[in-house]
Order: structure tokens, then sequence, then C-alpha cells
């Protein structure tokens, strides 16, 4: 099976820019607003995706790590989309849509990890929640339950950070050994730790680097760019 991660933060905390350190082939961003990334380097990327997307590419085997970036605006946009329609049915379909996307990351291929980045809030008691839209996804699935590792991204000091051990207010985790409670904002160093840690395939090796340059070879036959 394969590993969901959770990244959380406010806006502005570093989610997007701990991308930096991948190669453009070792990932796959699935960019659901379109935003440009937050540095120079060229990451394929998929702009606008959608679930079905989303849930094909991670499904696909054609890479081991794939980011979705921001998975709440999956729910934003559906949100907006049917902002007409009445009753509780809506929310319903969003959460089942949502937690389609947990179980197509933890089924796909067992070395591929999907890292889904989201925004955070604080509930009445100062204790931080994902960022969701109505209740069924908190009361009844909780998200973060579903996902083995669990990061927070905090600013300190003017430096970005990954916080990745609970401190009663967060909902930071992961299994014991696997990362330093605090560590750098680079989430290819986090990929490596869990891919030791579980013993999973290297995020690139000889056998998928000459796959992934036969899919470039028959798109650039085909007359199509070769981004993913």
């Amino acid at each position: 099976m394969g590993v969901c991660v959770l990244v959380l933060g406010q806006s502005g905390s570093g989610k997007s820019t701990s991308l930096r350190n991948f190669e453009p082939d070792e990932v796959g961003v699935l960019n659901v607003i379109g935003k440009p990334l937050p540095f120079r380097k060229h990451l394929n990327r998929i702009d606008h995706a959608d679930y079905r997307a989303a849930m094909s590419m991670i499904s696909s085997g054609r890479l081991r790590a794939w980011v979705v970036d921001d998975a709440g605006y999956l729910m934003a946009n559906e949100n907006f989309a049917r902002a007409k329609e009445g009753g509780y049915g809506k929310f319903t379909d969003m959460a089942v849509n949502f937690q389609r996307l947990v179980q197509a990351a933890t089924r796909a291929d067992a070395d591929t990890i999907t890292y889904l980045l989201m925004h955070v809030e604080l509930d009445a008691n100062g204790h931080e929640k994902v960022k969701t839209i109505g209740r069924m996804l908190d009361e009844k699935y909780c998200i973060e339950g579903a996902c083995p590792i669990v990061i927070d991204c905090v600013v300190r000091d003017g430096r970005h950070v990954f916080v990745t051990e609970n401190d009663g207010t967060n909902l930071a985790k992961a299994p014991m050994g696997m990362l330093p409670p605090e560590m750098d904002n680079d989430l290819k160093a986090v990929d490596a730790a869990i891919r030791e840690y579980w013993g999973m395939a290297p995020l690139m090796d000889e056998r998928l680097a000459a796959q992934i340059e036969q899919r470039k070879a028959a798109r650039a036959a085909a007359g199509h760019d070769e981004q993913e």
C-alpha cells in the first residue's frame, strides 16, 4: 500500500517552498489552484488538477512521489461550484470525494508517497485542526488519523521549519525514530527518510528513469510537450 503524508501550515509557512530540492522527474505536482511555485526550478505539474486527475496520477505508478498542492482547494472549488445548491447532500459529496482521494493514496503502489499540502485553523480551544468544509470529515473520518505522518510547517526566528512532534496543540506526528522533532522544511529530505525507514524503493532508480524517458520520447513523437 502507498503512504499518505499530511503537510499542514498557514499561508506563507513554507508548504510549497519545501518542494524546492526535488528534481523535475522525481515528483509530480498536482497544482489544484494553478499558482506558480515559489522558486525558479521547473517541476512537472498538472495545473488546475481536480479529483479525477489527482487520483488517476497517484494510482498510475508513473512516479513514486506526488504532491497535491493545496488539497483543501479541491473541497473549496467544489463548494463554490455548487454554492447555489440547497441541502446537505453537497457536503456529503465533498467529504466522500476527499475521502476517496486519501484512499487512492493509501491504495497506490507500495513505493508511492503522496503528500497532501493543506491549510490549518484553530478550534475554540486553540488547538490546530485541518481546514475542511463541512463537519463530516472532521467528525466521521479524521484526515490526520488516516495519515501515519503529519508535518507542521511553522516559522521560528525567521526560519521556515518542519515540526514532526506533537505538543498537545498541533497535529504533528511521525513513527518513532523516523524524523527529528524539528528540521529544515525540505520535503525531499522527508521523502528519503520515509523510504529508508520503511524499506521503500528510492525516489528514482534506473528502471523508473528508463520508463520516464520512454514516455517522453513517445510524447515527443506524438507532437506533445514533455510536461506531465
